[in-house]
């Protein structure tokens, strides 16, 4: 299978790349905005380096690919409509419109945990803890939590307005992506430790142990997330479909089922397995 994915060398393209790189089943292209020198850990791949709101170079990297992987965003919670609008409202509307020009078959599109940020602002820190009760799924009404929620939220609805209206994509993927991690940091102690090396919190102090409790529930290992990708990408089922990606973390608050019951997606991780960071 040829796949185009678009942002890689970012959290999530990098676990594509160490889990599924090597699968005989793809062949992947990669459309970065910038490349990697040939020493560095992700360098010496072959890539298209330029940016998704170049529409006639993301057209041409789109020819010939069965699927694409649209994971090129301005990805952060603090940024402004004018931060957000080029990457995130045009890049994905370009991406769209390759596929649909290129007759791509497939498109997954990593959306975020902050389409439903609102629930997590109403409910948090309770919602950090085991038997909280609260489950939120792909029926529940959408609560952005920013404009970069909201840009999520707009390519979600975006790719159903493609498939029911267009015959190219065929298949739209949305996966609600909650915490991925770099491979330093890929547990559920990573966000705590990573503000402990930056000197922002102090190991054992009551803001370590809020952070570790909302990652044991948000956590969404390496490995987990190429394997959805992976189910995504297989999958000839689904139309139109969202999905949480989150690793089976007992008291995550993201649904599981819907994956696991339309994709296929079986999750190995569970943040509660761990009881302190890796040695």
């Amino acid at each position: 299978m040829d796949v185009l994915m678009t942002g890689v060398y970012g959290r999530c393209g990098t676990a594509v790349i160490d889990h599924l790189h090597d699968d005989p089943a793809y062949d992947f292209t990669y459309f970065n905005r910038s490349d990697r020198p040939d020493d560095h850990p992700y360098g010496g791949y072959d890539t298209v380096v330029g940016d998704v709101s170049d529409y006639d170079l993301l057209r041409e990297a789109a020819e010939g690919q069965d699927a694409i992987v649209h994971m090129a965003a301005y990805p952060y919670t603090d940024g402004t409509w004018e931060d957000i609008f080029e990457p995130n409202i045009i890049g994905m509307y370009n991406a769209l419109e390759a596929a649909r020009e290129a007759e791509v078959e497939s498109f997954v599109f990593l959306s975020t945990n902050h389409v439903m940020g609102g629930y997590e602002d109403e409910f948090a820190p309770e919602i950090y803890q085991p038997g909280h009760g609260l489950v939120v799924g792909h029926r529940d009404p959408a609560r952005p939590d920013s404009f970069y929620g909201m840009s999520k939220a707009y390519g979600e609805d975006m790719g159903r307005y493609y498939v029911e209206n267009y015959e190219y994509p065929k298949r739209f993927y949305a996966l609600r992506v909650c915490s991925v991690r770099m491979p330093e940091y890929d547990h559920p102690y990573g966000d705590a430790e990573r503000a402990v090396d930056e000197g922002e919190i102090e190991r054992g102090s009551p803001e370590y142990e809020e952070t570790v409790a909302r990652m044991k529930a948000m956590w969404q290992s390496r490995r987990d997330f190429a394997h959805q990708i992976d189910c995504c990408l297989q999958d000839e089922s689904v139309d139109f479909g969202i999905f949480s990606g989150v690793s089976n973390n007992r008291r995550r608050w993201y649904d599981l089922e819907h994956a696991r019951s339309q994709i296929g997606y079986h999750p190995k991780d569970d943040g509660d397995e761990w009881d302190s960071p890796p040695e």
